[in-house]
Order: structure tokens, then C-alpha cells, then sequence
């Protein structure tokens, strides 16, 4: 009988070739705990653009005084128990409440952890008979959730990334082979990894064309795009379209937790059939009434906002007019794409490494995404421009990433085929108008 602890002796598995060298910079940074604009690392402060604090509520003092008392008042520990069984309170609910109203849904519900909520949502509506179609490219918490509606007798179809014509074609095959099973598209609002926004529209003339459910997971929409932070489908004008909107407090919300929306009787099955939370301990009150206070700024600080997206464009046209190749898309996220050559692309680290040590010498912190995630030659910086930002620190980090190009000999801007990859990558752009 083989051991099944072997494995953890070897370099496979997710970054293998990392976690076998013990390396803890690329992959597992140590930072100390508070987020904002400039972060410790290694004893040092840095520029911070590798953290989803879009709208700046990290540690906003009127946060963190509901979340002082809270805490004064209930302790961490309460309520304790499921939200079955004795952790159901009028804060909770009352919570839902806006947070449905926020979303403009019949009804709302509460979820422990983003990651957890999307697992619980899909797999308790999803199962024998029924079809799962999801973007190929979609966050790693939709696709583990699709495999598990696959595990419970669903069949999962993929569709290509962000397009609607290749959706559509897929849920006519469905609707041939399966026409009395019910279908769920799962996609995300914006695509947290690349930035890229989903083409809602098109998504949603399909699915309605064909009687299917839409759930998008809207992680790095909310509280940053459309009409008071609704998130990308109000910017697009389709939140009545949405079936199930999801959002996470982990990103603008600057929290730990998420919600479902959507129509109250799919809320109530979801409330008893989500496996993830029906089991699991009611959230606690001193993230209930911090999240409270942060729906009103939310909703209410919109200037916020517009120093967001303000300082997004500084750092993309600054680093375009240095010849580094930007990702499109009407995201506040800045993907920016360096060459590291065909060479590089299966090495441990490899240029992109290089670049990485480059910046954080220079007290940038950044954070490198390489093959397989995007093509190979080619890495990218997911780079979140946030509200505390200031012009200063957009502009020395310009200068950083210029001097990078020229101590490191990078080819910009980037060839026509490395462009093809990026274009290709970003299929489809869709824009408000």
C-alpha cells in the first residue's frame, strides 16, 4: 500500500517548485496585518498595490469604532451557533434587509466566507438532472462549486471565456440534449484576476433567450462600480436580470464574509439547503455591526470613488506612456504585461521573479501572475489603485516601473504576437455605453 503522504515529499501540486524550496516571497509573502496604501514587508514600509482595498475602509475609524463596540458589547464569540439553531438575531436579519435593498432583490442572506458562500449557493440548487455552464476562465471558487454540482449528478459545460455567442451555443446544445433539466450560468461581474468586466448584456439576453438561471459572483464589483457601489451589473444596467447576485465583504467592504440576493423563495432554499453555512457558526456581531456602518459609507461615499478611479487612470496612462501593455476593461484593476521571453515561461520564477525582486527593492510591492494562469511569454501585475492612494505614490511607482524597463532590457512595448495574447485573452471588452 503506497503512503498518500508521498506526494508532499515531492514538487507537485499547485506551485510546487515553490513550496518544495521553501520559498515564502513570491508565493507567501510575511506582511505585517494592517492593510492600506503602505504595508510592512520585511521590516520595511512599501507602496501597496497587491491588496483589494478598492474604496480606502481599511481601518476607517468609523468602522473600526462599530467594530469597538461590538466587540465591547458582544465579545467575538456571539452569537454562538448555527444560524438553525441559536444564531439567528434581529442584527442579522435587519443586515439582510438593506443589504436586499442595497441590491435592489426581494430578499438577502448571509454568508461566513465568500469562498464557502459560492461552494454552498451552487450546490444546493444544482444536482441530478440539472446542467452547470460556466466561463472557463471563471475564479477558482465557481469552478470547485461547479465540480461539486458535477459530484451530485449535474452535468457541467463550460463556455469560452466572456463570450455570449459561444454561451449561446452552448445552452442550445443543452436544450437539445436535456430539455427538462434546469440550467445555471455561473460567471463572475468582474474578473477579479484580469480586471476585465463581463458582458452582462449579452449574457443575459442569452440566458433569458433560454430559460436558464444567472449567478454572477460580483467579489470585485461591489462597492466599486455602478450607481452607489451596486456593483457591475447596475453599471450595466441589468441587476433586474441577475438571478442570484453574489458579492463578498472581502474586497471594497474591507471585511471578512459575503451575501446572496435574488428572490426570496430561492433565498429560503438556499437559507436551508447551503450546506456551507447551515452548519456552520452564525456570523459574528462584531463583523454584523462593522459591515452595518460600512453599507453606509458604501453607499454614501461616493467621492471615494471617484479618487479611486481617478487614480486607476493616472497609474494606467502612466505606465501606457512608458510602453507597458495595459489590460482593457472599465475596472478600477491596472493588469499590466511585461515580456519575460518563451524561455523564461517554465522556470522556477524566471524573469518575472526578476521583476518582482526589482520593484520591492525599490519598496514597490507588487504581486507577478505567469504561466499557466496567463499565455506563456508574458507576465502580468494585478495592481489595485485604491481611493488612499496618493498622486506621489502613483507617480514613484511609475518611475519604478520605468526604471525596471530600461535596468532589465525588457522589449517594449510589447511585440504584435505578445500583443495577439493579451487581445486574445481579453475576448471580449464590453463598455457601459
Amino acid at each position: 500500500m503506497a503512503d498518500i503522504f508521498d506526494k508532499c515529499k515531492g514538487d507537485g501540486g499547485y506551485f510546487g517548485a515553490f513550496r518544495h524550496m521553501g520559498e515564502n516571497e513570491l508565493t507567501r509573502p510575511i506582511m505585517e496585518p494592517l492593510a492600506g496604501k503602505r504595508m510592512m514587508h520585511n521590516g520595511e514600509e512599501h507602496i501597496m498595490w497587491s491588496v483589494n482595498n478598492y474604496i480606502g475602509l481599511a481601518n476607517n475609524d468609523e468602522i473600526r469604532k462599530a467594530a469597538a463596540d461590538a466587540v465591547e458589547e458582544f465579545s467575538t464569540c456571539n452569537p454562538m451557533g448555527s444560524r438553525m439553531m441559536s444564531g439567528n438575531t434581529p442584527y442579522h436579519l435587519a443586515l439582510e434587509k438593506r443589504l436586499a435593498e442595497f441590491s435592489q432583490k426581494e430578499a438577502a442572506f448571509l454568508f461566513n466566507f465568500g469562498y464557502m458562500a459560492v461552494l454552498g449557493i451552487v450546490s444546493s440548487l444544482a444536482g441530478m438532472g440539472d446542467t452547470v455552464v460556466v466561463d472557463k476562465l471563471a475564479h477558482a471558487s465557481i469552478l470547485d462549486a461547479a465540480g461539486m454540482a458535477k459530484a451530485a449528478g449535474a452535468t457541467l459545460r463550460y463556455f469560452k471565456h466572456n463570450d455570449a455567442k459561444d454561451l449561446d451555443k452552448v445552452l442550445e446544445s443543452v436544450n437539445k440534449t436535456n430539455p427538462d433539466g434546469g440550467v445555471l450560468v455561473l460567471t463572475e461581474g468582474v474578473y477579479g484576476m484580469t480586471g476585465d468586466l463581463a458582458d452582462l448584456r449579452g449574457i443575459c439576453e442569452v440566458k433569458d433567450k433560454w430559460g436558464a438561471r444567472l449567478f454572477i459572483d460580483d467579489a470585485h464589483g461591489l462597492g466599486v462600480m455602478g450607481e452607489k457601489g451596486r456593483g457591475a451589473a447596475d453599471y450595466f444596467g441589468v441587476q433586474d436580470k441577475i438571478d442570484i447576485y453574489f458579492g463578498t465583504f472581502a474586497k471594497a467592504f474591507a471585511s471578512i464574509g459575503g451575501f446572496c440576493a435574488c428572490d426570496k423563495d430561492v433565498r429560503d432554499w438556499i437559507m436551508f439547503n447551503a450546506r456551507t453555512q447551515v452548519f456552520a457558526k452564525s456570523l459574528p456581531m462584531v463583523y454584523v455591526q462593522s459591515l452595518d456602518k460600512t453599507l453606509d459609507l458604501v453607499m454614501e461615499r461616493e467621492d471615494l470613488r471617484d479618487k479611486m478611479w481617478e487614480n486607476s487612470k493616472k497609474l494606467q496612462d502612466g505606465l501606457r506612456n512608458e510602453g507597458f501593455a495595459i489590460g482593457p476593461g472599465d475596472s478600477p484593476i491596472c493588469s499590466v504585461f511585461c515580456p519575460v521571453g518563451t524561455e523564461a515561461a517554465d522556470k522556477v520564477g524566471g524573469v518575472g521573479a526578476s521583476m518582482v525582486a526589482y520593484l520591492r527593492e525599490r519598496k514597490i510591492f507588487v504581486t507577478a501572475v505567469v504561466y499557466p494562469v496567463i499565455p506563456p511569454g508574458l507576465c502580468m501585475f494585478r495592481m489595485i489603485p485604491t481611493a488612499a492612494h496618493t498622486d506621489a505614490e502613483v507617480n514613484e511607482t511609475i518611475e519604478a516601473f520605468k526604471s525596471m524597463s530600461k535596468d532589465l532590457n525588457l522589449t517594449l512595448p510589447c511585440t504584435a504576437d505578445d500583443q495577439a495574447k493579451i487581445d486574445k485573452l481579453f475576448r471580449c471588452n464590453p463598455t457601459k455605453a
